[in-house]
């Protein structure tokens, strides 16, 4: 048998970012960004280091510590290796873990300085949920429901992180926004599990996809990308434009809506559509955030 490559400095620094997800960083950066920048209106210090925290390390910590833990699935998944996350090799585990604690811990103590007590609050329950998403003894993907709520976490609590560091007013048009972001999330997560139904039921690993099937599963995602453009018609103006930019999705996953079980992984092309349309969306939301600007500067 031929032994293993020996793990270099450059070999190890490889998997960690491939185990980060990089197509993913700025899906959690950017709404922090966002929702702090146009609450101050201005580029300060904290912006950068919560961008930045937000960038790489949240995300290292977040799929770090779900390819750990998820490595006897992962071994079985054949699109694993890619943008779609890293088959950790065994000797990376421990590494990745502490890698994810050393590079989060010197931004999480800088925020906490300068961040008000609730701001605290709100980035311990962030972080704690990126750990026990994935980490026994709670492992909440394994909690069918529980796994799509705790995943759109991931993505919204960035924004309201923001918000609240921030010192943000929260008006029912705000809480409309974010409840669409968590929507969104939700729907995200639960089409993004349908993929894995097969590869998830070999490893004896539980999902709202292995639990509700995948067919039933699509159809959740849809009615939860529909109520997230619905939800955002209570936003200021021109949020409501924003519910527009979930018709991409549904036309995207539309599709997969009867999708069997033993087929579920043919998903996987919806979701590399998704990838891309995260972009666009990201595109799209930006120019609202732009108008909102000016018309309120």
């Amino acid at each position: 048998m031929t032994p293993p490559a020996p793990l270099t400095a450059g070999r190890i620094l490889r998997e960690l970012v491939v185990s980060s997800r990089p197509v993913s960083w700025i899906n959690t950066a950017y709404p922090f960004a966002a929702a702090y920048l146009l609450t101050v209106r201005e580029i300060d210090l904290v912006l950068v280091v919560g961008f930045l925290f937000f960038l790489v390390p949240y995300n290292l910590a977040m799929y770090g510590i779900n390819d750990v833990f998820d490595y006897e699935s992962d071994l079985r998944n054949p699109r694993k290796g890619g943008a779609h996350g890293a088959v950790l090799d065994r000797r990376m585990h421990r590494i990745t873990l502490w890698a994810a604690g050393l590079t989060c811990a010197p931004f999480v103590v800088f925020l906490t300085v300068v961040g008000p007590p609730a701001s605290w609050i709100v980035l311990a329950a962030s972080l704690f949920f990126v750990v026990f998403y994935s980490a026994p003894p709670l492992r909440l993907k394994e909690r069918p429901f529980a796994d799509s709520i705790t995943s759109s976490i991931h993505f919204f609590s960035p924004a309201v992180y923001g918000l609240v560091l921030a010192g943000a007013a929260w008006t029912p048009q705000l809480v409309a926004i974010v409840a669409a972001f968590a929507l969104w999330g939700v729907a995200s997560h639960a089409f993004g599990a349908v993929q894995d139904v097969v590869a998830d039921r070999e490893a004896g690993i539980a999902s709202i996809a292995t639990a509700r099937g995948a067919a039933w599963t699509v159809r959740f995602a849809l009615v939860c990308y529909a109520a997230a453009g619905l939800v955002m018609l209570a936003a200021t103006w021109p949020g409501p434009l924003a519910g527009l930019l979930v018709v991409p999705y549904l036309v995207a996953v539309w599709p997969y809506r009867s999708i069997p079980d033993a087929s579920a992984d043919a998903a996987t092309r919806g979701w590399r559509a998704f990838l891309w349309l995260n972009q666009l969306a990201g595109f799209g939301v930006t120019l609202l955030l732009i108008w909102w600007w000016i018309l309120t500067a």
